[in-house]
């Protein structure tokens, strides 16, 4: 059956009140520093198949070297790429940042576009990075989904989709308007802490009297 908006209500309820005790991610710890879309934008592109504590670890690195896009376009994708490295396809990811810097001085005024039409345009962006933009950096609506945010969505019976981009349209229709913007936070770090993508800990799980473990086989 369907989850009803008091069930997920209470779902996000409790996970954010046990998540006062997680880690916060990679992105969520540059957003704390500064709401600035273009660093949350350039953290996002290094955080693409790359572990939260290389992400962190990696913007700080690249942020000390350039802050804003004039800056970061000068540095070589050499440059980019030691710096970051070592966040998966860190070479690959090196030239897509130092590109979109330069898109953003030649269309955008140096600045970071505030719709989804305009972020998607810019080459290696795609839904989810746009979509964390947009409610991190600009405090807009939307839904950022991700591997985490797409599996535990389904497994919880919130949604049933196939894919993340169908999960973040699903979500849509049946998520609280309220919970948008922390959504993907939340689920990442629940993600990360407890309802992993292999084995994950049912026992001690926080929400596991709501959750029917669509898809879970073997658990702890």
């Amino acid at each position: 059956m369907p989850r009803t908006v008091g069930e997920i209500n209470r779902i996000v309820a409790t996970l954010t009140k046990t998540g006062l005790d997680w880690s916060p991610t990679a992105v969520g710890i540059v957003a704390e520093g500064s709401r600035d879309p273009f660093r949350i934008l350039i953290s996002c592109l290094i955080s693409l198949r790359t572990k939260d504590e290389v992400t962190a670890a990696a913007s700080a690195r690249l942020f000390r070297l350039a802050t804003v896009p004039r800056s970061m376009a000068e540095l070589s994708p050499a440059v980019i790429a030691r710096a970051i490295y070592p966040a998966g396809f860190y070479r690959t990811k090196a030239k897509t940042i130092r590109g979109i810097c330069r898109t953003l001085l030649e269309r955008h005024g140096g600045k970071v576009p505030d719709t989804m039409e305009e972020l998607l345009a810019l080459k290696g962006v795609g839904r989810k990075t746009a979509n964390l933009v947009l409610t991190v950096g600009f405090g807009k609506p939307g839904i950022c989904v991700d591997t985490h945010v797409h599996r535990i969505s389904n497994r919880l019976g919130i949604v049933t989709a196939k894919t993340p981009e169908h999960t973040e349209f699903a979500l849509r229709r049946v998520l609280p308007a309220r919970h948008w913007i922390p959504y993907n936070d939340l689920l990442v770090t629940f993600g990360q802490n407890v309802c992993k993508p292999i084995s994950p800990l049912c026992n001690t799980c926080p929400v596991r009297e709501f959750c029917p473990r669509i898809g879970v086989g073997k658990h702890r």
